[in-house]
């Protein structure tokens, strides 16, 4: 699962620094997980220039794509997106379970939740999220909602706006990245248990004086 060498070449195209990144993934086997890259930058929507008339930019949204990929077990997931965040720096990766949301009196706070997960926002002006490959997903949104899904989200230092703030962490190579293959383990998922958890993945390096 090249879920690491993906972001580094949408990085590499961008030019533009990561604010966070997440994977979103129906609690199903095999279904496709789709990925989003969360910018942090401004372009002008349009090169045209008009005399006497600034036009503002607007922020870059985010990249969103489907991974096509063959898993079994959502633990699968959780080691290419540990590696993913232990490689490019990440102090932590939350791993989040939601239930389905296609049930009695459910919260419309969910559904949005769950579109926002994927790539979609409906409502939303277009531009929001820019899908840029993912062809299931309006069924992934429709198994979302029976099924319910797991969410990952972390922010990297390497390729990110965070590699700018001055956060202590002994793990780092060049205050930005790590070296070696990631030494946490993944948490055993149980789909029945909604909620989140959090793999820490810095570590303090600083010694505190009393």
């Amino acid at each position: 699962m090249r879920i690491l060498e993906t972001i580094q070449s949408q990085v590499d195209a961008m030019g533009l620094p990561l604010y966070a990144v997440t994977l979103s993934a129906v609690a199903k086997p095999d279904a496709p997980p789709v990925l989003i890259l969360h910018w942090h930058g401004f372009r002008r929507r349009t090169a045209v220039q008009v005399p006497g008339i600034e036009i503002p930019s607007r922020p870059v949204p985010g990249s969103a794509m489907q991974i096509d990929v063959r898993w079994g077990r959502v633990e699968v997931l959780d080691e290419a997106m540990l590696e993913a965040a232990w490689r490019l720096g990440a102090w932590d990766l939350e791993r989040s379970n939601h239930r389905p949301w296609w049930r009695l009196n459910a919260p419309v706070s969910e559904t949005m939740a769950c579109h926002r997960a994927f790539g979609s926002y409906p409502g939303e002006p277009d531009g929001r999220v820019a899908i840029v490959d993912a062809p299931d997903l309006d069924t992934l949104l429709e198994l979302a909602a029976m099924k319910g899904y797991v969410r990952w989200l972390f922010r990297p230092r390497a390729g990110g706006v965070w590699g700018e703030l001055d956060e202590d962490d002994a793990t780092l190579r060049d205050g930005r990245s790590r070296e070696d293959s990631c030494p946490v383990a993944p948490m055993p998922y149980d789909r029945h248990r909604s909620g989140r958890d959090v793999y820490r993945l810095g570590r303090g390096g600083r010694l505190l004086h009393g």
